[in-house]
């Protein structure tokens, strides 16, 4: 599932693209007919991204909402598009720029209340300037389940993937299954912090990257795939820092990834 970072690229390219311009909307698949329909030849006005969630502003004051969800992607051409696939939900044409959304959980016209209702479901986004670090360390306070659970409850900090709560625990050397409420103000103020930095560098970059270089001994252009994080998917591999074998359980539907050492539970 693409997370928070993945999100805030997309309205940034989306933006640079299409805001200001004349879009040509419809849906090949056919499941959005009256929506694209609805969008058909109006103007593109912003595009605001909140955790896993995009929100396109139209000139009527209609507004898109998109959740990609396990499987949903956009796909960008330039130019003659290719025909386009079985699963393409919408279709976006301005110019030479065609943009095309397949497979996603969400993909509707919104009014104000219904926005409003999703986004009170949604907790602090750390990439937003907006993001409420307080809402968060209270809501974290206030649960008795795995801080790796509850990392991933959107209601508690949005955009937060699988990826992104191994690698910032560990960085932070918190046991996922410690009670969120057991978390130290210096853990929480480690995670948060942490959290923020990976989103924001996987933001600029695209990439998820999160082991320092300096600990590898090399230099970051010299990295490989198989170098850019600590635990995620290194299950019975070395530790980076102490050699113990990484381990994994699920937690919270997903698999969690940490290392007993590093991370000891308390």
């Amino acid at each position: 599932m693409p997370e928070g970072h993945t999100i805030h690229r997309y309205a940034r390219q989306h933006r640079r693209l299409l805001r200001g311009r004349t879009v040509a909307a419809s849906s090949p698949q056919g499941r959005f007919v009256a929506g694209a329909t609805l969008l058909n030849g109006l103007v593109l006005e912003d595009v605001e991204p909140y955790g896993k969630h995009l929100f396109y502003r139209w000139s009527d004051g209609l507004v898109l909402h998109v959740h990609l969800g396990l499987y949903g992607a956009f796909r960008q051409f330039d130019g003659e598009p290719p025909p386009p696939t079985p699963g393409t939900r919408l279709q976006l044409v301005a110019g030479n720029t065609t943009l095309r959304l397949a497979g996603p959980t969400a993909c509707d016209l919104v009014d104000p209340d219904q926005e409003a209702l999703i986004r009170a479901r949604l907790g602090p986004d750390p990439l937003r300037r907006d993001a409420d670090v307080d809402a968060v360390r209270a809501a974290l306070a206030r649960r008795s389940t795995p801080v790796g659970a509850a990392l991933l409850d959107q209601r508690v900090v949005a955009g937060i993937g699988n990826v992104f709560r191994c690698e910032a625990l560990f960085d932070c050397g918190i046991h996922p299954d410690r009670p969120a409420r057991s978390l130290a103000p210096g853990e929480f103020d480690c995670l948060w912090g942490r959290l923020n930095a990976m989103l924001r560098h996987g933001a600029r970059t695209g990439r998820i990257i999160t082991v320092d270089p300096t600990e590898l001994g090399i230099s970051r252009r010299a990295m490989r795939p198989d170098d850019w994080r600590y635990v995620y998917r290194r299950t019975d591999l070395p530790c980076r820092r102490c050699a113990s074998p990484i381990r994994s359980w699920t937690l919270g539907a997903r698999t969690i990834y940490a290392c007993p050492l590093c991370q000891p539970e308390r």
